[in-house]
């Protein structure tokens, strides 16, 4: 129950929160790395957890979103997908226009 609380805040916080393996800046894994980049190339301002640093974190947002991988991207507490999702919102533009849509960018 603790780490739920831990991922709402984080969720809650920011209006941009990618759960990643890695950091943006140094991303640990190659879907991590495609889902930061996609946000850089948007130039959209996002906050990035490392849920390497915390196996119950790691554990806590698959069960969360039941949603069994990482990264998972929330954009003003909702849960928008992982990478294939998040990738082809990005290709089709429809990524950009949600983050026009919520004043992101």
């Amino acid at each position: 129950m603790e780490i739920n609380k831990k991922i709402e805040s984080l969720i809650n916080d920011n209006d941009v929160c990618l759960f990643m393996k890695g950091t943006p800046d140094s991303p640990q894994c190659g879907f991590s790395m495609a889902v930061s980049n996609v946000l850089k190339h948007l130039k959209v301002n996002f906050k990035g957890v490392n849920v390497l640093e915390d196996e119950n974190l790691r554990q806590g947002i698959k069960e969360f979103s039941d949603w069994p991988t990482i990264p998972q991207l929330y954009v003003k507490k909702e849960f928008v997908g992982g990478c294939d999702i998040v990738k082809e919102m990005f290709e089709k533009g429809e990524l950009k226009k949600l983050f026009e849509e919520k004043k992101l960018i």
